[in-house]
């Protein structure tokens, strides 16, 4: 059994990692480390983990080591998490990191984005960007993955065929995205509270969400070319769900049919990826609780209207995060997925 820990045990997302590892067969959760000052039970952060799992959560600083695993998800915020990861790689424990603090092989992008120095030169030289459909092979001998974020896991896979096809104008998209509150994560702020969010929608961080230079990092490592995006996300009055509608600009020579088959071809074997047919188009209701991406193509003067739908705590996070893990260590990559 391969032995596992999650460093920042209290988040949303390791709630879910809970739930998905309980069920993976290969799997035993040995440690859960929190930076929280009690020594609380998992199952008193989360009640309703209660009689299913109650191991206790310990306290870890920065020079603390987890003993006796093999693996760590480190679910931490951005800036925190690089903090920690050096030591764990250090101690030979292999790491898929939840934050964004290992997604940008050039540190300038991340000081600026994140407006913090980044201080693990070296982690970043060794970090593979964990989306399988597109790194896979690289994901199999990593020591450290990056997970990535929600909106760009979403966005990247809806354009994911059609720029590696140069099939669109990459001068010219559009990604207008929808997340459920728990992309906010799970401290207290006045803009998550209930009377604030509920019976709402609204945009936020218009021009400058840090997942921005992560969806255009990516798509310009697809396409070998600089790609720009405009990136708008908003939050609607629900726990679960995302959905991105993209626009993108079709080249001259590019024709309906030829881009529809273009994406039953690319992910025709991806075991979470369903490309919708018949005129259905994505839903959240369809994904939530789920490892899947339902992406739908349209066509609207010229453009391609890509529709694509994620959970954003499973294949935006956590269900992510372990089939990274899946791929790492040769299981089977829908291993406690489904």
């Amino acid at each position: 059994m391969l032995k596992v820990g999650i460093v920042g045990a209290t988040a949303y997302t390791s709630l879910e990692l809970i739930r998905i590892l309980l069920r993976h067969s290969n799997v035993e959760i040995a440690y859960l480390g929190t930076r929280r000052e009690t020594n609380d039970r998992i199952s008193d952060i989360f009640p309703s983990l209660m009689k299913t799992f109650d191991m206790p959560c310990s306290r870890i600083t920065e020079c603390d080591m987890p003993k006796n695993v093999d693996m760590v998800f480190v679910a931490l915020p951005p800036t925190v998490s690089m903090k920690y990861v050096p030591k764990l790689l250090e101690a030979g424990i292999k790491v898929v990191d939840l934050s964004a603090d290992y997604r940008f092989s050039d540190k300038s992008i991340y000081e600026r984005w994140y407006k913090e120095e980044h201080t693990d030169s070296s982690g970043l030289e060794k970090a593979v960007y964990g989306l399988p459909e597109v790194f896979r092979e690289r994901i199999k001998n990593a020591v450290l993955v990056a997970n990535p974020g929600c909106y760009p896991t979403s966005a990247i896979l809806g354009l994911y065929p059609l720029i590696s096809k140069d099939f669109v104008c990459t001068d010219d998209i559009i990604i207008d995205a929808k997340s459920g509150i728990s992309g906010k994560g799970r401290e207290s702020n006045e803009g998550t509270h209930y009377c604030e969010c509920n019976e709402n929608i609204e945009a936020y961080n218009v021009g400058k969400h840090r997942h921005t230079p992560e969806i255009e990092n990516v798509l310009s490592l697809i396409s070998n070319s600089d790609i720009s995006v405009c990136f708008t996300p908003h939050l609607i009055p629900m726990n679960n769900g995302l959905l991105c509608s993209i626009y993108a600009k079709l080249k001259e020579n590019v024709t309906d049919e030829g881009t529809r088959e273009i994406y039953n071809v690319f992910y025709s074997k991806e075991p979470f990826v369903r490309v919708k047919t018949d005129g259905k188009l994505p839903r959240t209701k369809d994904v939530v609780n789920t490892n899947f991406c339902d992406i739908a193509v349209n066509f609207v003067n010229g453009r391609a209207v890509i529709l694509s739908s994620i959970d954003n705590m499973t294949k935006g996070a956590s269900g992510q995060a372990v089939q990274n893990m899946n791929i790492m260590y040769g299981f089977d990559e829908t291993e406690g997925l489904k």
